[in-house]
Protein backbone atom coordinates (compact mmCIF):
# COMPACT_ATOMS: atom_id res chain seq x y z
CA UNK A 1 0.00 0.00 0.00
CA UNK A 2 1.26 3.56 -0.91
CA UNK A 3 -0.80 5.73 0.94
CA UNK A 4 -4.06 5.83 2.52
CA UNK A 5 -6.05 2.52 2.06
CA UNK A 6 -9.85 2.72 3.51
CA UNK A 7 -11.49 -0.48 3.89
CA UNK A 8 -15.60 -0.70 4.06
CA UNK A 9 -15.98 -4.37 5.42
CA UNK A 10 -12.76 -6.52 4.70
CA UNK A 11 -13.17 -10.46 5.01
CA UNK A 12 -10.51 -12.75 5.12
CA UNK A 13 -9.23 -13.84 1.45
CA UNK A 14 -9.52 -10.70 -0.46
CA UNK A 15 -6.28 -10.83 -1.88
CA UNK A 16 -6.34 -14.16 -2.67
CA UNK A 17 -2.85 -16.23 -2.39
CA UNK A 18 -0.42 -13.83 -3.32
CA UNK A 19 -1.56 -10.32 -1.36
CA UNK A 20 2.31 -9.11 -2.19
CA UNK A 21 1.39 -8.93 -6.25
CA UNK A 22 -1.22 -6.11 -5.38
CA UNK A 23 0.05 -2.46 -5.30
CA UNK A 24 -3.21 0.10 -3.81
CA UNK A 25 -2.27 3.44 -4.35
CA UNK A 26 -3.14 6.98 -2.27
CA UNK A 27 -6.72 7.50 -1.09
CA UNK A 28 -7.92 4.03 -2.20
CA UNK A 29 -11.47 2.94 -1.03
CA UNK A 30 -12.69 -1.19 -1.19
CA UNK A 31 -15.91 -1.84 -0.05
CA UNK A 32 -17.44 -4.86 1.26
CA UNK A 33 -17.36 -8.01 -0.88
CA UNK A 34 -14.53 -7.08 -3.30
CA UNK A 35 -12.00 -9.58 -4.34
CA UNK A 36 -8.42 -9.12 -5.89
CA UNK A 37 -7.30 -12.21 -7.93
CA UNK A 38 -3.66 -12.73 -8.82
CA UNK A 39 -3.64 -16.02 -10.62
CA UNK A 40 -5.74 -18.45 -12.67
CA UNK A 41 -6.30 -21.41 -10.30
CA UNK A 42 -7.74 -23.23 -13.94
CA UNK A 43 -4.30 -24.32 -14.14
CA UNK A 44 -4.72 -26.37 -11.27
CA UNK A 45 -6.86 -29.31 -13.75
CA UNK A 46 -4.16 -28.53 -16.59
CA UNK A 47 -0.92 -29.54 -13.80
CA UNK A 48 -1.50 -33.73 -14.39
CA UNK A 49 -0.09 -33.06 -18.07
CA UNK A 50 1.92 -29.94 -17.54
CA UNK A 51 3.15 -29.95 -13.47
CA UNK A 52 5.21 -26.58 -13.90
CA UNK A 53 1.78 -24.40 -15.70
CA UNK A 54 1.27 -21.28 -13.66
CA UNK A 55 -0.26 -18.09 -14.44
CA UNK A 56 0.09 -15.41 -12.04
CA UNK A 57 0.39 -11.49 -12.61
CA UNK A 58 0.44 -7.89 -10.51
CA UNK A 59 -2.69 -6.21 -9.81
CA UNK A 60 -1.90 -2.31 -9.63
CA UNK A 61 -4.54 0.04 -8.20
CA UNK A 62 -3.45 3.91 -8.84
CA UNK A 63 -4.26 6.77 -6.52
CA UNK A 64 -7.67 8.53 -5.78
CA UNK A 65 -9.80 5.13 -6.96
CA UNK A 66 -13.33 3.39 -5.47
CA UNK A 67 -13.84 0.00 -5.92
CA UNK A 68 -17.90 -0.43 -5.38
CA UNK A 69 -19.35 -3.89 -3.76
CA UNK A 70 -18.84 -7.49 -4.98
CA UNK A 71 -16.19 -6.29 -7.51
CA UNK A 72 -13.58 -8.69 -8.72
CA UNK A 73 -10.26 -7.88 -10.16
CA UNK A 74 -8.47 -10.63 -12.01
CA UNK A 75 -4.94 -10.83 -12.89
CA UNK A 76 -2.48 -8.84 -14.51
CA UNK A 77 -4.89 -5.31 -14.14
CA UNK A 78 -4.02 -1.75 -14.04
CA UNK A 79 -6.36 0.47 -12.57
CA UNK A 80 -5.44 4.42 -13.43
CA UNK A 81 -5.68 7.37 -11.04
CA UNK A 82 -9.34 8.56 -10.37
CA UNK A 83 -11.05 5.87 -11.21
CA UNK A 84 -14.60 4.38 -9.94
CA UNK A 85 -15.07 0.55 -10.35
CA UNK A 86 -18.96 -0.02 -10.37
CA UNK A 87 -20.39 -2.47 -8.18
CA UNK A 88 -20.44 -6.25 -8.97
CA UNK A 89 -17.85 -5.14 -12.18
CA UNK A 90 -15.53 -7.94 -13.09
CA UNK A 91 -12.26 -5.92 -14.69
CA UNK A 92 -10.39 -8.38 -17.00
CA UNK A 93 -8.60 -5.62 -18.52
CA UNK A 94 -6.67 -2.44 -17.36
CA UNK A 95 -8.84 0.61 -16.87
CA UNK A 96 -7.07 4.00 -17.81
CA UNK A 97 -7.10 7.04 -15.57
CA UNK A 98 -10.41 9.02 -15.08
CA UNK A 99 -12.76 6.39 -15.95
CA UNK A 100 -15.67 5.05 -14.29
CA UNK A 101 -16.00 1.32 -15.52
CA UNK A 102 -19.04 -1.14 -14.76
CA UNK A 103 -20.37 -4.21 -16.00
CA UNK A 104 -19.16 -7.68 -16.76
CA UNK A 105 -16.58 -7.62 -18.27
CA UNK A 106 -15.93 -3.96 -16.79
CA UNK A 107 -16.42 -1.50 -19.62
CA UNK A 108 -15.58 2.42 -19.38
CA UNK A 109 -18.95 4.13 -19.73
CA UNK A 110 -18.33 8.14 -18.90
CA UNK A 111 -15.17 9.93 -17.91
CA UNK A 112 -14.98 10.91 -13.94
CA UNK A 113 -14.83 14.51 -14.64
CA UNK A 114 -18.60 13.49 -16.24
CA UNK A 115 -19.29 11.26 -13.41
CA UNK A 116 -18.61 14.56 -11.09
CA UNK A 117 -20.80 16.80 -13.21
CA UNK A 118 -24.07 14.45 -12.80
CA UNK A 119 -23.11 14.23 -8.91
CA UNK A 120 -23.17 18.18 -8.37
CA UNK A 121 -26.22 18.30 -9.84
CA UNK A 122 -28.31 16.19 -7.45
CA UNK A 123 -25.60 16.33 -4.48
CA UNK A 124 -27.26 16.97 -1.03
CA UNK A 125 -24.47 18.92 -0.35
CA UNK A 126 -23.56 16.93 3.41
CA UNK A 127 -20.76 15.61 2.29
CA UNK A 128 -18.20 17.44 4.17
CA UNK A 129 -20.50 17.02 8.10
CA UNK A 130 -19.73 14.56 10.53
CA UNK A 131 -21.69 11.78 10.84
CA UNK A 132 -24.04 12.36 13.27
CA UNK A 133 -24.96 15.83 11.69
CA UNK A 134 -24.90 14.12 8.11
CA UNK A 135 -27.37 11.88 9.58
CA UNK A 136 -29.73 14.82 11.04
CA UNK A 137 -29.06 16.70 7.50
CA UNK A 138 -30.78 13.79 5.45
CA UNK A 139 -33.25 12.94 8.07
CA UNK A 140 -34.69 16.96 7.37
CA UNK A 141 -34.27 16.48 3.25
CA UNK A 142 -36.13 13.50 3.28
CA UNK A 143 -38.80 14.27 5.75
CA UNK A 144 -37.73 11.27 8.27
CA UNK A 145 -38.38 12.33 11.92
CA UNK A 146 -35.25 12.72 14.11
CA UNK A 147 -35.41 11.81 18.04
Amino acid sequence: MNGRVKFYGMSLGMFGSEPWLITLGDNVHITAGVQFVTHDGGTLILRKEHPDLEWTAPIVVGDDVYIGMRSLILPGVSIGNRCVIGAGAVVTADIPDNTVAVGVPARPVRTTDEYLARLQAKSLRVGHLPAQAKAEAIKRIYGIATS
